[in-house]
Order: structure tokens, then C-alpha cells, then sequence
């Protein structure tokens, strides 16, 4: 083959992969058609690359197992109302006892009837429990639940105090005082109790329980008085009273004043006769 024929081949050649026209083309010219040629594909091929990484690298987040929630974690006591979203419940009556599988409409009449409210109880069971009750017993409900919440809430701090058996009255009165301050900053208060030396020590648990009932205010027991160390010495831890014992002494005074009210109407009652018949004897003297 000769040397034109081989030149011919190579440029036709070089127009085809750079896709020139079949017209000659300077080399200079083929030369920057082919690098800008090439440059389009390279930047083609980056991104094309780039995009394909992106692709390959992003991954659609994984969505948070959500945790089973306790169904009494959130429980609070409220009324309904009368919109019962159930055809069938299963009631509770006020006094609790269990009235069965009733319809709402019976539910409903029946709230009209007592003057009740209904309270859902299990939502989880088949068929939901609901309970018929009166708005104090919803409101004592809800101060239980408040309570066990600060209860779990706010951790209780101990207090302590140690005193021997041969303490001063005065003393004792100041003792007491900031046993006082304590339970009405809702700590628990440790009291001990310590033999007298060089005494018999007799009864100390006794003693200590008078010590404690000379307290101005009203106390409960975590533990009651009770002897160690044996019996050099007695020990109780004291609370501040609850609710239901709070309640329960109201309940107890009232039944207190009331015998004392009917003491004094029964006098009224007595003296009153004679005053009449004094009366009455004046007049006739007269």
C-alpha cells in the first residue's frame, strides 16, 4: 500500500470519530473539534458517575420502632359524657358491682336516672368496662391518682433525730417543733429514743409513742415504736398524714360535735319547763 493511500485511510479516520464533514478539515481544527468533543463527554460521564453515587450512597431513613405504650401509664379518671362510642359495654355500677353487657341507650337512661356519670375503666377489653359514678368519687379518684404521682415523683428525704430519755421539757418542745417543720415539708422525720445511763430502761416504745401524741399536729407512722440495741433504745419513723387520714379525723370530730350539740339541746330542753312554771306561779300570785 502506498503512503497516500495509508494517509487517506488514517484522516478518514480521524473525520469519522470526530464527526467532521467529509470536506478536508485543517489539522489545527480537527484538533480543537475532537477536545471539545471530548470535553462534552467527560463532563457527561462525571455527572452521570456523580449522580449514579449519589444514588447509590442515599438511603431512605429507617422509620422508629414506636414503643408499646403501658395503657395505664396515661390512665385518668374523667367522665365521658354521654357520647359512648360503643353499642355494648360491659358496667360497673356506682357501689361496684358488676351490671353485665348493657346498650348505651340503657346506659344513658340509667345515668339520667341516678344522676351519674360514666367513666371508661378498660378500653382494651371486649367489650370496653366502663363505671357509673358520682362526681365526689370521680374527684376523690383523681386526688388518689395526684397523690401516687407526687409520690412516684418527688423522692421522700429522711430526717433524723436521737434524744436520750432524761431530755429537758423545753428541749423536747423544740424537738418537736422541727419534727413539725419537717412533716409539713413532706419529709419522713427517724426518731430514736435513748435509754437514760445508768437506768433501767422500761417500756421505751411506750414512751416514745407519748412523745410523739404530744405533737400539735397530725402525724402517720412509716414504722411504729418499737425497741432495739437490746432495749437501750426505740426507734419510729414518722410521715405526714394522707388524704383519707386527713379526711377520716374530719369525719371523726364532726361525729364528736355532734352528741355535744345534743347534750346541750337536751339541758335547753330540761330547764326550760321549770322556767315556765315560775312564771306561771308569779302570775297566779300576783
Amino acid at each position: 500500500m502506498s503512503a497516500g493511500c495509508v494517509r487517506w485511510v488514517l484522516s478518514h479516520a480521524v473525520r469519522t470519530v470526530c464527526g467532521g464533514s467529509p470536506l478536508y478539515t485543517p489539522p489545527a481544527l480537527r484538533f480543537t473539534i475532537c477536545s471539545k468533543r471530548c470535553n462534552i463527554i467527560a463532563a457527561s460521564w462525571r455527572q452521570s458517575a456523580f449522580s449514579t453515587e449519589v444514588h447509590n450512597t442515599e438511603q431512605t431513613p429507617a422509620t422508629p420502632k414506636k414503643k408499646k405504650q403501658d395503657p395505664r401509664a396515661n390512665a385518668s379518671i374523667s367522665s365521658i359524657g354521654r357520647k359512648i362510642p360503643e353499642r355494648q359495654i360491659q358496667v360497673i355500677s356506682a357501689a361496684g358491682e358488676n351490671l353485665g353487657v348493657m346498650h348505651r341507650a340503657d346506659v344513658i337512661r340509667m345515668m339520667d336516672e341516678e344522676g351519674l356519670k360514666l367513666v371508661l375503666l378498660s378500653e382494651h377489653k371486649d367489650p370496653p368496662v366502663y363505671q357509673l359514678m358520682s362526681g365526689k368519687q370521680i374527684h376523690e379518684e383523681q386526688l388518689k391518682m395526684r397523690e401516687k404521682k407526687k409520690a412516684k415523683a418527688v423522692p421522700v428525704q429522711v430526717k433524723e433525730l436521737s434524744f436520750s430519755g432524761g431530755i429537758a421539757s423545753h428541749d423536747l418542745t423544740t424537738k418537736l417543733k422541727q419534727v413539725e417543720s419537717w412533716l409539713e415539708k413532706k419529709h419522713h422525720v427517724k426518731i430514736t429514743l435513748r435509754a437514760v445511763r445508768r437506768e433501767s430502761a422500761v417500756n421505751l416504745d411506750a414512751t416514745l409513742e407519748q412523745i410523739v401524741e404530744q405533737m400539735e399536729v397530725m402525724v402517720g407512722f412509716v414504722s411504729r415504736p418499737k425497741v432495739i440495741r437490746d432495749g437501750q433504745a426505740a426507734v419510729c419513723i414518722l410521715r405526714p398524714p394522707s388524704a383519707k387520714e386527713l379526711s377520716q379525723k374530719g369525719k371523726n370530730k364532726a361525729a364528736e360535735a355532734q352528741p355535744a350539740n345534743s347534750t346541750s339541746e337536751a339541758a335547753q330542753s330540761e330547764t326550760s319547763p321549770v322556767g315556765s312554771t315560775d312564771t306561771t306561779q308569779g302570775s297566779t300570785q300576783h
